[in-house]
């Protein structure tokens, strides 16, 4: 006879997430990993995994380690739950820096400055939490985890690269490529 021991897949995690690059990947597998046996779809996943990297990024880059370590030295705290209503709830935890999270306005060529806007543009909804320690919580609404298709979430998807490219040339105040060549006639 054979005993067959069913595990089950949590519909929460929480880890502490070294802070600095070196832990953002295994966050992401273990996220991946958790929300595949849970049963969420792909593209929810996929959401989800991209937005933990950015929170994460931000965390290291902006934010000090949780308690009273030296940046580089202490973990920041990832987080995320499928709630009651079915919505997946991602949450990256820091001590706090001297900026509150906010989505920046990057001009075209700079290499950074875009995670929030990406991280708006794929969630339901978003937010900063401070609490008295000083520790700062920023929470992401992915999704519902529906099995049979979001079209809210299907629309978001498809419509993402045209509310965050860059805008026109054209559009650009002070930018007259016209002028530039006139010297060279």
């Amino acid at each position: 006879m054979a005993l067959v021991v069913a595990q089950e897949v949590p519909t929460s995690s929480s880890m502490a997430v070294p802070h600095g690059p070196a832990g953002v990947g295994e966050a992401r597998h273990r996220m991946r990993d958790q929300l595949r046996g849970r049963g969420v779809s792909e593209t929810v996943i996929d959401d989800a995994v991209l937005i933990l990297s950015e929170l994460l990024s931000n965390a290291c880059k902006h934010g000090r380690p949780l308690g009273d370590a030296l940046a580089g030295d202490g973990d920041v705290r990832a987080a995320w739950r499928v709630d009651p209503a079915g919505r997946l709830v991602v949450e990256v935890t820091d001590g706090g820096g001297p900026t509150r999270p906010a989505p920046a306005t990057p001009s075209v060529t700079a290499h950074g400055g875009r995670g929030l806007n990406i991280i708006r543009a794929l969630a339901d909804d978003w937010g900063v939490r401070d609490d008295v320690r000083g520790e700062v919580t920023v929470w992401v609404v992915v999704h519902r985890d529906d099995p049979h298709g979001d079209l809210a979430a299907l629309h978001r998807r498809d419509d993402f690269a045209s509310r965050i490219a860059a805008p026109p040339v054209a559009a650009l105040p002070g930018l007259d490529f016209a002028d530039a060549f006139d010297d060279l006639d």
